[in-house]
């Protein structure tokens, strides 16, 4: 018998308002009588923490109904969005004020909203965080996809939540059946490695041991855009599931279908959560995992596994906060280190 997952994402629906560069979900969405619904979400067993997902899941019209029986399930749920619906995200955080609210931003204004494909998006977005912030919201904060074309505007992003005093956080753009992407590649990844080590250096020389921490996660995203092994195994679909708007259960969203996509089973089979969890077809699933070919460095499935295996990270932190106590740059471990270089000889070698 396997422990039941400590986190799940939940895709609520594929439908967005958004027409992002590096995410084709809106041209895909799906339809709004096949989505789950909050009553079948109450076979779900307790979580530690809960991320709800699109999409834009304040598409759904019922969002608050899910929000509640999620909360009969878990401590901490945090709603990751464009913030395009600005008076329904404020109305939910009224009701909701543990809501954890994370708004995806691309880079400053002129760079998201070419990025996100809709104008005004940036100031939505921000106005937003700055009215939950006056209502007393802790849990809030934005995040970036970098790509090929804003991995300087993540500086200027990681000051403005300095400013603003909310949570930064960061992901690479990749490619995945979940974004209908497959040509999500970072080309300048010496430009990109570079501004990562300037965000790291920064997050060093904070006081919060979070931060100390996310700049761990960074070193990560380095490793990851210069083609390197993951830091950590990727233990997708054993700690932490994603449940998708038709009510599959994946390890993870970053799964290919070139390469290989399984679903441990559906909550609408008739099915206890544990008897999926528990069944061959997730058996099956893990050991493509074990071997899965991508090396992927999302925050969804490798959080869980960076809190497992906390010796790893925290010597590297004690480590390089040592070295920002006494005005040093921090140290990449030798695996990104190792990465770095390869990636370095693979672009200058024979054309």
């Amino acid at each position: 018998m396997y422990r039941l997952p400590t986190d799940i994402s939940i895709i609520t629906t594929y439908r967005c308002p958004m027409q992002c560069m590096m995410c084709n979900i809106w041209k895909n969405p799906t339809a709004k009588a096949k989505e789950i619904t909050p009553g079948e979400l109450e076979m779900l067993p307790d979580f530690k923490f809960v991320n709800i997902t699109g999409g834009e899941p304040f598409v759904r019209e019922d969002l608050e109904e899910i929000i509640e029986v999620m909360f009969r399930k878990s401590p901490r749920i945090v709603i990751s969005t464009s913030g395009w619906f600005d008076d329904r995200v404020i109305a939910l955080a009224r009701k909701y004020p543990r809501i954890g609210i994370r708004i995806s931003i691309e880079g400053m204004r002129d760079k998201n909203d070419e990025l996100r494909g809709r104008p005004g998006g940036f100031d939505k977005g921000v106005g937003i965080l700055r009215e939950l912030k006056a209502m007393g919201l802790k849990d809030i904060g934005f995040g970036i996809t970098v790509s090929n074309h804003n991995s300087a505007d993540m500086l200027h992003l990681y000051d403005l939540s300095k400013e603003l005093g909310m949570e930064f956080a960061t992901a690479a753009f990749h490619n995945s059946f979940y974004f209908h992407k497959y040509d999500n590649v970072i080309t300048n990844a010496a430009e990109v490695t570079d501004n990562f080590c300037r965000l790291i250096d920064a997050q060093l020389k904070e006081h919060s041991p979070k931060s100390w921490f996310r700049a761990y996660f960074n070193m990560g995203l380095v490793n990851y855009v210069n083609g390197g092994r993951r830091l950590l195994p990727c233990e997708a679909g054993s700690v932490n599931c994603f449940l998708d708007p038709y009510g599959e259960i994946y390890p993870c969203n970053g799964m290919e279908q070139d390469k290989w996509m399984l679903s441990m089973g559906n909550i609408r089979s008739g099915k206890s959560f544990e008897e999926i969890w528990n069944s061959p077809e997730a058996d099956e699933v893990r050991r493509h995992v074990a071997s899965c070919p991508k090396n992927c460095w999302m925050v969804g499935t490798v959080s869980p596994v960076m809190k497992k295996n906390i010796l790893k990270p925290a010597s590297w932190v004690v480590a390089n906060k040592a070295r920002s106590l006494v005005g040093l740059k921090p140290v990449l471990n030798a695996a990104t280190r190792k990465a770095i270089e390869n990636n370095i000889n693979h672009n200058n070698g024979p054309k």
